[in-house]
């Protein structure tokens, strides 16, 4: 047997904003995964490859490059 009293009242609008609740977290969630996938590769890491260069080029030892490295990630 159900009990009909979960539903009955204020209970079945308590319901209802839940079950609203639970579909906008999840077309929140599919909208920013594919905000992110889809933008993820336009903006380069320009520090880095600054970095890059600097440590190419030898003003950059090897130990302050893993240190600048380590503080950009």
């Amino acid at each position: 047997m159900m009990n009909y009293e979960l539903f009955s009242g204020w209970g079945f609008f308590l319901w209802l904003g839940f079950f609203f609740l639970v579909i906008s977290s999840f077309g929140n969630w599919g909208y920013t995964y594919r905000t992110h996938k889809k933008y993820s590769g336009l903006f380069p890491n320009k520090a880095l490859d600054i970095l890059n260069e600097r440590y190419a080029s030898g003003e950059v030892n090897h130990d302050e490059y893993t240190k600048m490295k380590s503080a950009l990630a």
